[in-house]
This record gives C-alpha cells, structure tokens and sequence, in this order.
C-alpha cells in the first residue's frame, strides 16, 4: 500500500511512487564492489611466458592448453596432471574431439630447452601434429636479443 497524502481538498490520495534513489545507490555500490573483486577471482597457472617479435596467430578454433611451469608441473588446460600420464590424456581427448585444433603450449621461460622439446615429442606421439607456441609480445622497453 502506498503512502497517504493530504491534499487540500481534506480527503487523501496515495502516492504511488517508488523511491529509486537508495536502490541506485546500493547498485553503485556493488558495482564498484564486483570491478574491483572481478580481477582478483581470475585464476591462472604462474608461468613467465618468453617475448617474441612474431605476429599472434589468428585461430577461431578452442584449443587445449599445455601449461609447463617452473617446478616442471603439467597442466592441461587448468588440469594437473603427471607428465607420465600426459601423453594418454590428450589422446584421449584428441579422439573425442578431432574436429579440435591442435594445442597450445605454455613454457615458461627458465625451462631447460630440452624438456620443452621432450613435452612436444609426447604432445606429437599423441596424434597431436600442430603445437603452437605461447610467446608474450616485446615490451616497449626491451628489445630483441640479437642471437649471438
């Protein structure tokens, strides 16, 4: 029921109005609340990735993701799982979605060259032929080392 309002006439009316003012302050409120919340909730796996001059590739496609970290973990896509057991799982999940692309791989940086390539070589017995490197653009303050 709404409020009663005298007018002059000596009978009343009700004023029907709904005050949207508070409402309009506490939606303001939680917004702020969730941008600022929103960036701490994003979870990921903590890998420095390298910097490459070369162009992003352009895929339409949803990829499984090869995450190796620094203390030589796995993940698949944001799944631990034994570098014994890798192999098995992503021919498992290449045969249940062939039409897939290939995979991602994410290296950190500090990894020993060689156990990066030991991880293609069991991405690639999985049936697995197109891996594509994860590289971070240059900064505007680096440059590329020249290779020597």
């Amino acid at each position: 029921m709404g409020i009663k309002v005298d007018d002059r006439r000596g009978g009343g009316s009700y004023m029907s109005e709904i005050n949207v003012v508070p409402f309009v302050d506490v939606m303001l409120v939680l917004l702020i609340i969730f941008m600022v919340a929103a960036p701490m909730m994003t979870q990921g796996i903590d890998v420095r990735i390298p910097q490459s001059s070369a162009p992003a590739i352009a895929s339409d496609e949803e990829r499984l993701v090869v995450t190796l970290t620094l203390d030589r973990e796995v993940y698949i896509n944001e799944h631990q799982v034994d570098i014994s057991e890798m192999g098995f799982k992503l021919a498992a999940l290449h045969q249940n979605q062939p039409t897939q692309g290939g995979v991602f791989l994410r290296a950190d940086e500090s990894l020993a060259y060689g156990y990066v390539v030991e991880v293609m070589g069991l991405i690639r017995q999985a049936g697995i032929d197109q891996i594509g490197m994860v590289t971070e653009p240059f900064s505007g303050n680096m440059a590329p080392s020249s290779g020597q």
